[in-house]
């Protein structure tokens, strides 16, 4: 039993259990709650695109470090701190609103309540196209200036805070009305994200882009603007002309009919269909090669 007991206190002689105190749990507890919000803040803000710009960063660091590139091993360590000034200056907006958000934050009801919306991932589902086809004809007969953005998956939390928050069923009448002249959502972007009215009057970045048309007005800027940072899809509706138009990855397509801005807010539903098909072939390999 000696030569036992010495054989297995040898063998498992590298494991080493801590003594773990409430301090430590208390530690661990508050420690999770930061990273977690943090990582939340990163998802909702375009703070996240940079984010993996910098890792990606990080990586090439790490194989440059493997490969003893010293040539840019050099250049990194010389730059280094000028380029954690450089993330301060880029992320100095995010970071300025999630400090603003802290101080608003009910900490208890956050660790305690969990927000069951944020796991639905249909985006786009045919009841929402079809209202949003329907009350963007009804507009543009109308020629009531309208500017409706989809939201994918870049987040756009920065630019719905600069709204008025609605958080409503899709509609036409409720789009056709918010648009109304002379009422106090009228002005601005709607923003929709899980095929809900988020907001509505929000603010969007102009594009500066100068071999647009002349022709093209502050909305059509806009949609471009924000398509040009995001993958958000945008429909336009022209006040002068009462023309159809949809803004995504910089492109814009004028001159819309109906159904060819039904086969545009189709062709998000199909994104998001091939990416789940390639998810359960990925699983489906791997079970295969489990079997």
């Amino acid at each position: 039993m000696k030569k036992l007991a010495t054989a297995l206190s040898t063998y498992f002689d590298w494991f080493y259990l801590p003594d773990i105190t409430v301090s430590d749990i208390i530690e661990i507890i508050i420690l999770s709650y930061l990273i977690y919000h943090v990582m939340l803040w990163f998802k909702k803000t375009r703070a996240w695109t940079l984010f993996k710009g910098i890792v990606v960063i990080a990586v090439f660091m790490c194989l440059a470090a493997v490969f003893q590139l010293n040539t840019i091993l050099w250049i990194i360590k010389n730059t280094i701190s000028v380029g954690i000034i450089a993330v301060i200056i880029l992320f100095q907006p995010e970071l300025r609103r999630a400090l603003e958000e802290l101080g608003r934050k009910n900490i208890i009801s956050d660790v305690l309540i969990r927000d069951d919306r944020s796991l639905r991932k249909d985006r786009v589902n045919d009841t929402t196209i079809q209202e949003l086809v329907a009350a963007t004809t009804d507009l543009s007969k109308n020629k009531t200036g309208a500017l409706i953005v989809i939201e994918q998956d870049v987040a756009l939390g920065e630019y719905e805070s600069t709204g008025i928050s609605v958080d409503a069923a899709i509609s036409k009448q409720l789009l056709v009305n918010i648009f109304e002249h002379n009422t106090p959502l009228h002005d601005g972007a709607v923003i929709i994200r899980n095929n809900r009215v988020l907001s509505a009057t929000c603010y969007l970045p102009l594009t500066g882009r100068t071999d647009l048309n002349k022709d093209l007005g502050t909305r059509h800027r806009a949609a471009l603007g924000i398509s040009e940072v995001s993958d958000s899809m945008t429909i336009i509706v022209s006040e002068e002309t009462g023309t159809i138009s949809i803004a995504h990855t910089g492109t814009l397509y004028r001159n819309l009919d109906p159904e060819m801005l039904r086969k545009h807010l189709t062709s998000l539903q199909v994104k998001a269909v091939e990416s789940k098909r390639f998810k359960r072939r990925k699983g489906g390999k791997k079970n295969e090669k489990q079997n």
